[in-house]
């Protein structure tokens, strides 16, 4: 005689052990994607810029990786700088024409290029260019065992490989946020003059009316830090990749967008800063 009850409990245990081991893998996805890999990335942050002071400084490469992070943006970021310059151009010179204040395009012009702009574009094309390509260059070398064999020798990855692409890609970050405010600059005139009517010399005389030496130093120091945050993302992403050419690729389309991401929060964060500690110019 078969005792009632058996089949009904083993189908409910059955159900409690599917159900704790569905939240189980939740719990462990949500706890590495809120405290492991931002542990192990700050962790890794701070052996790079431990490294970041250990002699010798690896010059080649980092003049290997600055002329091929130049090679790879440079003309992208022209290209991109043109037409974003030039919709600012409008959008703002409709503005201020509704104000009755045309005059002053060039001013809001210079303030919205040189102080938000031009760091958003290099940071995003260092991001998306060069970032992915040093990810896929480290992690291609993690999983052809490259980094672990140069662990066994001795070598510092960090200090050989991640510190010269940070500092690269911070160093030309810096060029490339003025070449972006000198080509922003350059469609957002051809585009007022061309099409919104405007004359030449208001917008030229009317540069300094709003704008400041500290809107160009705050433009420069994010994109000095965009720069080094896209290199050691980059880094992060192509030491830890695995699973083969397939865990690179997926390293890489992780990179760019933690990057962003990261890019954005870090961008709002010194904006607050800038507007809290240094005064607007007065017209």
């Amino acid at each position: 005689m078969s005792t009632p009850g058996i089949g009904a409990d083993q189908r409910g245990d059955g159900k409690d052990e599917g159900s704790s081991t569905t939240l189980r893998k939740f719990g462990d996805g949500a706890a590495n994607v809120a405290i492991r890999e931002p542990g192990r990335f700050f962790a890794l942050c701070l052996d790079t810029f431990r490294a970041l002071f250990k002699w010798p400084f690896q010059w080649r490469e980092f003049i290997q990786q600055s002329w091929f992070i130049v090679s790879v943006t440079a003309i992208p970021t022209m290209l991109v700088a043109i037409p974003f310059g030039g919709i600012l151009s409008l959008q703002v010179g409709g503005l201020i024409r509704q104000l009755g204040a045309q005059s002053y395009t060039g001013a809001t012009a210079v303030v919205a290029i040189v102080r938000e702009a031009s760091p958003l574009v290099t940071s995003l094309l260092v991001a998306g260019a060069a970032g992915s390509a040093i990810c896929a260059d480290i992690g291609s070398r993690k999983i052809r065992e490259e980094i672990d064999a140069m662990e066994v020798l001795g070598i510092n990855p960090l200090h050989r490989l991640v510190v010269p692409r940070m500092l690269a890609c911070a160093f030309v970050a810096l060029f490339l946020n003025g070449l972006v405010s000198v080509v922003g600059l350059m469609g957002g005139y051809f585009f007022n003059v061309m099409l919104q009517d405007g004359t030449p010399g208001a917008y030229l005389a009317s540069f300094n009316a709003i704008a400041q030496l500290p809107d160009l130093l705050q433009a420069e120091f994010k994109a000095f830090v965009f720069g080094i945050t896209a290199g050691l993302v980059a880094s992060y992403k192509g030491l830890n990749a695995k699973g083969g050419p397939k865990g690179v690729g997926d390293a890489v389309n992780q990179t760019v967008v933690i990057t962003f991401m990261l890019l954005f929060l870090e961008n709002f964060l010194i904006s607050a800063l800038y507007f809290q500690f240094v005064p607007s110019k007065g017209m």
